[in-house]
């Protein structure tokens, strides 16, 4: 899991990633690129990630691909990304085609839904909380 302050870099996050596992023997590599869209006005996206409660998420879907013969990567950004720039990248490496193909889908629909991440639209150089697109967590209080 990895986690850098403003866009990603797409090319040097992939190549790392291919190269750390070019001898690793998996038959199958799916990733999937997140990017900011240029909507309603804004200028960025901005995040708050709660690291520990991700850690503990990703590290159960590093288990679930394990299990499974293959592994899971992620990066994130942390604070402003800007229209048409990376803030989420996500790949599974497996031995089979299929089961790359079902986890990077699952896995990507998963982190939209359970990830702790906050989100804000950033319009006039102000940060404003997208709570209808940030995660909810159960017992949070005011977060929730």
């Amino acid at each position: 899991m990895e986690l850098h302050h403003g866009p990603l870099d797409v090319n040097e996050i992939f190549g790392r990633w291919l190269a750390s596992e070019a001898n690793s023997n998996f038959g199958a590599f799916v990733s999937f690129v997140g990017t900011i869209r240029a909507e309603n006005g804004i200028e960025a996206l901005s995040f708050d990630i709660y690291e520990p409660i991700l850690q503990q998420w990703f590290d159960k879907w590093q288990e679930r691909a394990r299990q499974l013969g293959g592994i899971v990567k992620i990066a994130h950004a942390v604070g402003d990304v800007p229209v048409h720039a990376s803030s989420y990248i996500s790949a599974v490496f497996s031995p089979k085609r299929r089961v790359a193909l079902e986890l990077i889908d699952a896995f990507v629909e998963d982190f939209k839904a359970n990830a702790p991440i906050w989100k804000y639209d950033v319009a006039d150089g102000k940060r404003i909380y997208a709570q209808d697109r940030s995660t909810p967590m159960d017992g949070a209080g005011l977060l929730s």
